[in-house]
């Protein structure tokens, strides 16, 4: 009886492949391995073998590559024609100021990152600091020369503008939400070579305290970022910005350690560019008080746990701390709830709020533990 419920079923059952088959031939769309939706994987055949490739990236690059600029810089250096003019013997018998002199010109290179159609672009300070001349040549090949809109020293950031149509601003991610371990990728020029793109993962984030700048708050990487990367990007796997790629560890004074980036979170950085944009300069909060970290001593001395806080040695007379009665002698160590640390992190804190916001301190006066409110006021300028 099995056998021939088997031979009654198994012509229908041929039947209903070969048509599957043929429309599968016919109309290829309907395979879901075809569809715009599918993660592209692409697989290969060795030795009769099938094998799985690794997911591309190339669909983010392509989304992200054309924001990416290379910036060339030029400086003007004067130099005397003969290294004997160099001599002190020569120049105390001769007067210096009437040694010819010579101008030559010094390149750099460097990386950016179009934000806006209208042609502002961000990159690092240090690429374009001191330059007389600079170039922004796009992923097409077109070339402009930019001006300085203006820069943000504690941030090394720099804003530059370009007269060229049918720019394409690169996707804003969501630094916020990165993780460490998510995948990153590094698009810039090193060396000079042309763009390049590396790949990574998020090694840390918020990264404070390693004297690169001022103001410090850093996405760390592993992927690959060499000389000539800085003011580039660092991309999610969507090709949308994450970070302004900053800074090499190995060229703050730490050749031994490889394959540590540092980058300015985007979203940091597009605020610097828009501040820098309406008015003239970044607008940060001030709370108005001088501060050193907490010494293990100072904690003793403190009766305090940890070294966790940072003692307030001067109050700006009517600014927000003032106003809100704090005074010298004071040990902050928290604000909005998260614990200040050595200092460094509060004050982050801080400059990232803007001037009118409320924020919760949280400090010990005589033992004791309390809590008042600031209102934040603009930063004043200084220098």
């Amino acid at each position: 009886m099995w056998m021939r419920a088997f031979e009654y079923l198994r012509w229908p059952a041929v039947f209903g492949l070969l048509m599957a088959l043929i429309i599968l031939q016919l109309f290829p769309e309907l395979n879901p391995r075809n569809s715009p939706t599918a993660p592209h994987n692409p697989s290969f055949n060795v030795m009769g073998q099938q094998y799985e490739g690794m997911t591309s990236y190339a669909d983010a690059v392509n989304r992200a590559a054309p924001s990416v600029v290379n910036i060339f810089t030029r400086k003007k250096i004067n130099r005397t024609t003969h290294r004997l003019f160099n001599d002190p013997l020569f120049r105390y018998f001769y007067n210096s100021a009437d040694i010819p002199r010579q101008e030559r010109m010094q390149s750099a290179l460097g990386s950016g990152v179009i934000i806006s159609e209208q042609g502002y672009l961000l990159t690092n300070n240090h690429v374009i600091y001191g330059a007389d001349e600079i170039v922004v040549q796009l992923q097409d090949g077109r070339e402009s020369k930019a001006r300085v809109i203006g820069v943000d020293l504690e941030n090394d950031l720099a804003v530059l503008k370009i007269e060229l149509d049918n720019l394409k601003a690169i996707p804003i991610g969501s630094p916020q939400t990165a993780q460490v371990g998510d995948i990153v990728l590094a698009i810039g020029n090193p060396f000079g070579m042309g763009q390049t793109v590396t790949q990574g993962i998020i090694s840390a984030t918020g990264r404070y305290g390693l004297g690169i700048s001022v103001f410090e708050n850093f996405i760390q990487t592993d992927a690959a970022i060499n000389p000539g990367n800085s003011g580039g990007a660092l991309i999610d796997v969507h090709g949308n910005l994450l970070g302004i790629n900053t800074a090499i560890l190995d060229r703050i004074g730490n050749s031994d350690l490889n394959g540590v980036g540092l980058a300015v979170p985007a979203d940091t950085a597009v605020r610097t560019l828009k501040d820098i944009v309406e008015f003239g300069r970044v607008v940060r909060g001030w709370l108005g008080v001088d501060a050193q970290s907490l010494t293990p001593q100072l904690a003793h001395s403190f009766q305090l746990d940890s070294t966790n806080g940072v003692l307030i040695t001067r109050i700006y007379n009517k600014g927000p701390a003032h106003v809100a009665g704090l005074q010298p002698g004071d040990v902050i160590v928290k604000i909005n709830d998260e614990p200040v640390g050595n200092g460094a992190r509060g004050r982050q804190q801080i400059q990232e709020s803007r001037p009118g916001e409320t924020v919760d301190i949280e400090f010990y006066r005589n033992g004791k533990l309390e809590r008042v409110q600031a209102i934040l006021e603009k930063k004043p300028v200084t220098g």
